[in-house]
């Protein structure tokens, strides 16, 4: 795999290494020892699938609060998808800042996503699959949201949301 640094802290794009041949090709995806050799949570407890059937979905922006914070590794197997990620720890060189990354079923991009990081995304095309990987475990009680497009953060998305749950849309604006 290909660890890039992100402009925010802590963040890293990752780009796998195909090994290719006439069949296809083969490559990691996820290796324990890679990850901590880049000082990245390793710790991967459980993993979730998003489907979205409609271009213009846009679920975010979300994250869990202390002490259930989550680090994700997210990738797009099916379609694509404008991924957002805005950090969100108070004493880091990049707090209140934000990052957007396409990821692609076929540019087999992941963004690595530490804990203390919100984290949203729009749908570019229909039927676009998410998968994440996650540090910790799911805490309802726990989740936390801010309104997508908060004016203070000034998240620049690719188009504005055809769908959006209620919660999502009615979110507050992030006050820190």
């Amino acid at each position: 795999m290909i660890f890039s640094k992100a402009p925010l802290a802590d963040a890293f794009i990752i780009d796998i290494e195909k090994k290719e041949d006439k069949r296809g090709f083969f490559a990691r995806s996820w290796c324990r020892h890679e990850f901590e050799a880049h000082g990245l949570n390793a710790n991967l407890v459980q993993c979730n699938i998003s489907f979205n059937p409609f271009k213009g979905t846009l679920r975010g922006m979300h994250r869990q609060k202390k002490p259930f914070e989550e680090a994700k590794l997210v990738r797009c197997p099916r379609g694509s998808l404008y991924d957002v990620i805005v950090d969100l720890r108070e004493n880091s060189p990049t707090y209140k800042k934000h990052l957007g990354v396409t990821l692609t079923g076929d540019n087999w991009r992941m963004l690595y996503i530490p804990e203390g990081f919100a984290h949203g995304f729009l749908t570019l095309e229909d039927n676009t699959e998410v998968f994440y990987q996650l540090s910790e475990y799911y805490m309802p009680d726990s989740q936390q949201g801010f309104r997508w497009n908060d004016p203070a953060l000034a998240i620049i998305w690719p188009s504005e949301p055809v769908v959006i749950s209620d919660r999502d849309r009615d979110y507050p604006d992030f006050i820190g």
